[in-house]
């Protein structure tokens, strides 16, 4: 029997706990789920940042600690959470992401805020250039970035992405360490953050960041809040070097109400929902890294401690 305790929230039980037992159903486990359990017991802590439990010290038999989101900066420096750490990678997070991120930039490169709005009844014909024409930079290129990468390609944008490490995708122009940060910035007129927050991220997009970017450049931020410095975003903006940014995560949520961005006429906020994991989706991912644990395999979407992520 196979112990699993379910601490991603209450909230969330109801919508989790269906998805998931059918997953470990099909799966062939033979196991209990619950939303309380004796520590001592637990195999297994399906687990959400903003869950009540933070000491993990009594999971004395924990084989893991499986996340359903994709992001982990809030837990992974807990002293107490010695046993693995998977992260959510796909549970529809890689859709969502796309859509998003495609959406948006398809929206800044049409110039569709004009034709929503239209100001003045103005009848003004500039016909916007191709996709072809038109240059995007993708920072991150993890699991999600690397998709919306090759999508943005796909549609015809000419793409350039820059990782940390090195990485190769079709159709993508890929740079990485700091040298290749500063010619991916360069000239770029559709800025894409996705990011990991770590301490080496922190405001990376600051001000000489943006004044390396094309003028007039958009920026579209579903990444994380901390990689933005806010005051040399909002001058970027004023002074035009930014024509827009469209942005979905903040460093303090939700993003206070006297906040520059909310008044701003050339920011777009969305409220941290680029992309969230799908939880009959995630439910699969949750049980194969469970019978891989219990085979005694490698799990899915280990979290590299001293990275971050």
């Amino acid at each position: 029997m196979t112990n699993i305790l379910f601490a991603a929230g209450p909230s969330r039980w109801e919508s989790w706990a269906p998805p998931l037992r059918a997953a470990l159903d099909r799966a062939g486990l033979d196991h209990t789920l619950s939303r309380e359990m004796a520590p001592e017991l637990v195999d297994y802590i399906v687990y959400a940042p903003d869950s009540e439990l933070q000491d993990f010290t009594p999971f004395t038999r924990c084989k893991a600690v499986l996340n359903i989101w994709a992001g982990v900066e809030a837990i992974v420096g807990n002293p107490t959470l010695t046993p693995p750490l998977a992260r959510m990678v796909g549970g529809g997070l890689t859709e969502g992401m796309v859509e998003y991120v495609l959406g948006h930039a398809l929206r800044h490169h049409l110039g569709m805020d004009a034709h929503i709005v239209n100001p003045g009844h103005r009848w003004h014909w500039a016909p916007p250039p191709l996709a072809s024409e038109r240059r995007v930079t993708v920072l991150g290129l993890g699991a999600l970035g690397a998709e919306v990468a090759r999508k943005l390609a796909d549609v015809g944008f000419r793409v350039t992405g820059w990782s940390r490490r090195p990485k190769q995708i079709a159709g993508v122009h890929t740079l990485n360490g700091a040298d290749g940060l500063d010619k991916a910035l360069r000239g770029a007129e559709i800025l894409v953050l996705l990011l990991p927050d770590t301490p080496a991220t922190g405001n990376i997009l600051n001000k000489e960041a943006l004044a390396l970017l094309a003028e007039g450049a958009f920026v579209i931020n579903p990444g994380r809040g901390p990689l933005i410095d806010d005051d040399a975003l909002l001058a970027a903006l004023d002074s035009g070097q930014v024509a827009h940014a469209t942005l979905d995560v903040f460093r303090q949520e939700p993003l206070p109400q006297d906040h520059p961005f909310w008044g701003h006429p050339r920011v777009t906020v969305t409220p941290h929902v680029a992309s969230e994991t799908r939880a009959t989706k995630g439910a699969e991912v949750i049980a194969e890294n469970i019978l891989r644990g219990d085979a005694g395999q490698p799990l899915l979407h280990l979290v590299d401690r001293a990275a971050g992520y």
